[in-house]
C-alpha cells in the first residue's frame, strides 16, 4: 500500500491536469463571446462571482466542521495579488486579439513557471536531469514556436497592445503558480481557491465600480448569462481547483507543460466558432506540442516512481 501511494498521487495529479486543460480550453471562447456585450471589468466580476458562489457552500461547511485552517486567510493574500492582476490582463487581451492567437501567446507563462520553479524548488531541478523530461521541454517549445509562427495572425492580425498584455500576463501567471504552491502547501485546494475567489471578487467589484459599466449586465440575454455561469464554474471555479491539485501532486513545471496543449484545442474550436483558421503547419506543430505535454506527465511519473 505504501509503495502504491506515490503512483496514486501522481495519477490524481495527471487527472487534475487533464481537468484543468478541459476547463481552461473553453474559457477563452466564452470571454471572447462576452466582449461583445460587457466591458472587461464587469464580465470579470460576474464570472468570478459565479465561481465564488459555486465553492462558498463548501467553504461554509468546512468552517462549520472546524476544517477551515485559520492561517488560510493570511496565506491566500499572496496568491490573490498575481491572480487579480493576471485575471484582469487575461480578460483584457481578448478585446484586442482573437482567442486562438491569445491562447498561443499566453503560453509564454510556461517559460516563466519553469524559470521560477527551478529557482525556488530543488525538487524541480532534479527533474531536469531526466532525459525524457528534457525531451518533453524541447518538443513543447518546438511545437509552441511552430504553432505561433505559422498562425496567420502572427504577423498581420493582432495589435501591439494585445501582444503586450499577453506577454505581461505570462510573467504574472508564472508568479501565481509559484505563490499557490508555496502558500497552500498542506491546505485543501478547494478551501485555498475559495478564499482567493472571495478576495478577488471584492477587488474586482471595487474596480468595476470605478472603471466598468455594471449596468450593462441588465442587457444580457439568456445565452449571455449562461456564458457567464458556465465560464465562471468551469473556467474559474473548477479550472483553478484542478490546477491547485495538479500543482500539489506534480509540482509547478509539469502542469504548465500540459497546458501547452490548450492553444491547439482553442484554435480548433475557434475555427468553428470565430472562423479562426488552423493551417497544416500549425496542425503538425500542434501535434508535436501535445506530444511534448504527454511526455512531461510520463517523465514526472517515472521520476516519482519508487523503483526509479
Amino acid at each position: 500500500m505504501h509503495k502504491s501511494t506515490p503512483r496514486l498521487l501522481t495519477s490524481l495529479g495527471a487527472l487534475a491536469c487533464i481537468g484543468t486543460l478541459a476547463c481552461w480550453s473553453s474559457a477563452p471562447l466564452f470571454i471572447k463571446y462576452l466582449t461583445g456585450y460587457l466591458d472587461l471589468w464587469t464580465q470579470n466580476l460576474l464570472r468570478y462571482a459565479a465561481a465564488c458562489l459555486f465553492w462558498l457552500p463548501f467553504l461554509l461547511i468546512a468552517a462549520k466542521k472546524g476544517q477551515l485552517p485559520k492561517t488560510v486567510w493570511k496565506r491566500a493574500l499572496l496568491p490573490f495579488v498575481p491572480n487579480i492582476i493576471g485575471q484582469s490582463l487575461w480578460a483584457a487581451a481578448f478585446y484586442y486579439i482573437d482567442p486562438g492567437f491569445a491562447s498561443l501567446l499566453s503560453m509564454t507563462a510556461f517559460l516563466w513557471v519553469i524559470i521560477l520553479s527551478v529557482i525556488f524548488f530543488a525538487e524541480e531541478r532534479l527533474h531536469l536531469s531526466n532525459r525524457l523530461f528534457r525531451l518533453s521541454i524541447i518538443l513543447s517549445l518546438v511545437g509552441l514556436l511552430g504553432v505561433m509562427v505559422f498562425h496567420p495572425a502572427f504577423t498581420h492580425s493582432y495589435t501591439i497592445i494585445g501582444i503586450a498584455i499577453i506577454m505581461l500576463y505570462g510573467i504574472i501567471w508564472g508568479s501565481y503558480a509559484i505563490a499557490v504552491k508555496v502558500m497552500f502547501r498542506g491546505i485543501d485546494s478547494r478551501i485555498g481557491f475559495s478564499v482567493v475567489s472571495i478576495y478577488t471578487v471584492i477587488a474586482i467589484f471595487i474596480l468595476t465600480m470605478f472603471l466598468g459599466q455594471p449596468s450593462k449586465c441588465l442587457e444580457l440575454s439568456f445565452y449571455g448569462w449562461n456564458a457567464i455561469v458556465i465560464s465562471g464554474v468551469t473556467g474559474i471555479a473548477l479550472g483553478h481547483v484542478f490546477y491547485y491539485i495538479s500543482l500539489r501532486r506534480l509540482g509547478a513545471t509539469t502542469p504548465s507543460l500540459v497546458q501547452l496543449a490548450q492553444p491547439f484545442i482553442v484554435v480548433v474550436i475557434s475555427y468553428f466558432v470565430f472562423s479562426e483558421k488552423l493551417n497544416v503547419p500549425q496542425l503538425i506543430f500542434g501535434v508535436v506540442l501535445v506530444a511534448g505535454s504527454a511526455l512531461a506527465i510520463l517523465a514526472k511519473r517515472d521520476a516519482d516512481s519508487p523503483t526509479s
